[in-house]
């Protein structure tokens, strides 16, 4: 009997352990793998942002000081997708809206005029309010009671004024080049850099006599974005500063900004990059041996790959 009863408990032993194997190796990691996936959905549900164009307008028409401009800077971005862009009626609730932020934070206007400018196409109804805000005085933007109320700074003015640049520059249409043209006298460099980018993006000649003067500018930025606006028109002004560009000790020295290894940022490699881009457009015989040299030596990878790039453009 004491045999039978072992070979019973020996027989009976498998099945009471699978059980226990199922739940540590099957059940738990399960249940493990649900609460996960059910904690991600649930912060991914709170990130997820579902509102439409209008929805942001609506906004920044009725929200509070610290609502408006955020809203902006969210419809600046959604104007990213093809589809909304595309999207005629926000036009002209895009520039009611940009109008009425006259005297509002200027961030807002800001955001405004880049969500413009990223309509397709930009409509002229658009284009006249932007230009109609260049004849604004700068401290329109923000008189000196709304800056001591948000705490801002003159700064936020330029922003907003860049960005309506920039939006006319992405209008593509050469009458805007006289509106533009006396803003560069501007002592704002950065204001100056966009209006010599922008010029440079417009199509025609009138633009040619302020893009030259633009070469002898104190700010190299604004003397590089000259010499490539030039380029882009075919234009040989611009070869000398070009040169400079694809001389790395001078662009060592000139370039202030710092390089960002968290974001692979490189600023002295960007501005040789977008001098062999300008040579490569150019095709000018004189830059070719600049081009050659950084193919081959500079220690940059990006910098030889836009050098050998712009060899086979050059032919």
């Amino acid at each position: 009997m004491d045999k039978l009863v072992e070979r019973e408990t020996a027989t009976r032993a498998p099945l009471v352990v699978a059980p226990a194997l199922a739940v540590q190796f099957f059940l738990i990691p399960l249940a493990v793998v649900g609460i996960t996936v059910l904690g991600y959905m649930g912060f991914r549900s709170l990130l997820t942002d579902d509102r439409q164009a209008e929805d942001y307008l609506t906004q920044i028409r009725t929200g509070g000081t610290e609502r408006r401009w955020p809203a902006a800077y969210e419809l600046s971005r959604l104007m990213s997708d093809p589809s909304v862009r595309a999207n005629r009626e926000l036009a002209p609730i895009l520039v009611e809206a940009f109008e009425r932020a006259k005297d509002d934070d200027p961030r807002v206007r800001r955001y405004l005029a880049l969500a413009i400018g990223r309509l397709d196409p930009l409509p002229k109804e658009a284009i006249a309010a932007l230009s109609r805000s260049l004849d604004e005085p700068d401290e329109g933007y923000k008189t000196d009671w709304f800056s001591r109320l948000t705490g801002g700074t003159d700064s936020e003015a330029g922003e907003a004024r860049i960005s309506t640049i920039w939006a006319l520059a992405s209008s593509g249409d050469e009458s805007v080049v006289p509106r533009l043209q006396p803003l560069y006298q501007s002592p704002d460099a950065g204001i100056r850099k966009m209006v010599v980018y922008a010029l440079g993006a417009l199509p025609g000649t009138a633009q040619f006599e302020t893009l030259g003067a633009a070469l002898r500018d104190s700010e190299p930025d604004v003397r590089w974005n000259a010499a490539i606006a030039l380029a882009r028109h075919d234009s040989r002004a611009g070869v000398a500063v070009l040169q400079q560009m694809l001389d790395r000790a001078y662009v060592e020295q000139t370039v202030k900004r710092e390089s960002r290894p968290d974001t692979d940022s490189d600023p002295i490699a960007d501005v040789m990059i977008s001098g062999l881009r300008a040579a490569a457009a150019l095709k000018d015989a004189s830059l070719r041996p600049s081009v050659e040299v950084l193919s081959r030596e500079d220690r940059s990878m990006k910098v030889r790959q836009a050098a050998l790039e712009a060899l086979k453009t050059m032919g």
